[in-house]
């Protein structure tokens, strides 16, 4: 029996995540053994943090992208069959990557066909950002990390245009209609991974097809890595200590601090995400959106301790973001709260150079 594996790309802030975590609650309520796979370039993830927290295995390839590291991609694959029998691997590329189905679809079924049953590419988009893209507006992103979300988009087999709980029946239906006029080689699908409208429609599609990969992106490596040149990128883990303290509250005025500093240099945000655990559980929240959309969930309540793993991308330098992070970090325990980094990295993703990028469609 193969293992279906699912690839989930998609911009940052299209809520990738959300779907991975929603679809596996799915698969396993139909008996699915499920595993999933994060990808990031540095280490200390958000996601890693929050998939955990679901009943399957969680594997994660940091340091590079998927497709700049093959070898570490299928190592994860290997990791989580040999760890259990699953029946499905949900994987969820670098948001600021692109040029999938060349380096990685193809790899796959080429080498992989006795073992892997790869589904469609579905690409994951945020519906403004989308409706920015076709209006030919920037969304404020770069014009080369529009040019990055325009290319996900050219290549995927599924375009799965998310939030649609943001939207009214009659948006929801004009968008669908533009998106497939603009992208005809891929079906469109509308869901709201939030409320789960329309993700069981997109979860039979991507089960039941083994179409992927069907087409190939024909795309500028200097455009891309200028793309992704464009973002700062910050993983960290702090412990927080605090007499007691409110950690869903600090949560929330951290995102809100970090949304208007953002919003006050005219910065494009990728996303911001946060996790705060303690005994008593966990608050995740993240800012998304050209509008730096606040979405916060889930309770870590009153506590003396908390761990904090926080991931920012944002439109600047690295120093610069690393500088509002950390004086942000500080301001929100309003003295009260001592922070403790554990774990800190801020970086500029290098240039993209693929282990594999097949020219042909892998039959």
């Amino acid at each position: 029996m193969k293992t279906k594996i699912i690839l989930v790309g998609g911009f940052l802030g299209a809520g990738k995540t959300t779907l991975l975590w929603e679809a596996a609650s799915k698969l396993g309520q139909i008996g699915k053994q499920v595993g999933l796979i994060t990808n990031d370039q540095a280490s200390e993830l958000v996601d890693t943090v929050f998939l955990e927290h679901t009943d399957t295995t969680v594997s994660e390839v940091n340091g590079s992208c998927f497709c700049c590291n093959f070898p570490g991609f299928t190592e994860a694959i290997k990791h989580i069959t040999e760890k259990k029998a699953v029946d499905v691997i949900i994987a969820e590329p670098v948001g600021s990557c692109t040029d999938l189905s060349a380096t990685i679809l193809q790899p796959l079924k080429h080498k992989f066909a006795e073992k892997l049953s790869v589904a469609p590419l579905s690409v994951l988009v945020d519906p403004e950002q989308l409706a920015d893209v076709l209006d030919a507006r920037m969304s404020g992103l770069h014009m080369s990390a529009v040019y990055i979300l325009r290319k996900q988009l050219e290549e995927a087999d599924l375009i799965v245009i998310n939030k649609t709980d943001l939207l009214s029946p009659e948006a929801v239906t004009t968008l669908k209609k533009r998106t497939a006029e603009e992208w005809p080689l891929a079906k469109v699908h509308a869901i709201s991974a939030k409320n789960g409208e329309g993700l069981e429609n997109w979860l039979n599609e991507v089960m039941q097809s083994s179409e992927a990969g069907t087409h190939l992106a024909e795309v500028d490596y200097d455009i891309y890595a200028e793309g992704e040149a464009a973002l700062g990128w910050l993983n960290t883990t702090v412990k927080l200590q605090s007499q007691f303290a409110n950690w869903d509250i600090f949560a929330e005025n951290l995102l809100n601090a970090l949304s208007q500093r953002f919003e006050a240099l005219n910065a494009a945000v990728g996303h911001v995400k946060l996790l705060v655990k303690t005994d008593n559980g966990f608050v995740i929240g993240n800012i998304t959106g050209p509008k730096n959309f606040l979405n916060i969930r889930g309770s870590a309540g009153e506590a003396k301790e908390a761990k904090m793993t926080l991931n920012a991308r944002a439109q600047m330098e690295p120093d610069t973001l690393q500088a509002i992070i950390l004086e942000e970090i500080s301001k929100a325990g309003e003295n009260d709260i001592t922070a403790d980094f554990l774990a800190l990295k801020c970086l500029k993703p290098g240039r993209p150079n693929p282990t594999y990028r097949y020219d042909h469609i892998v039959g």
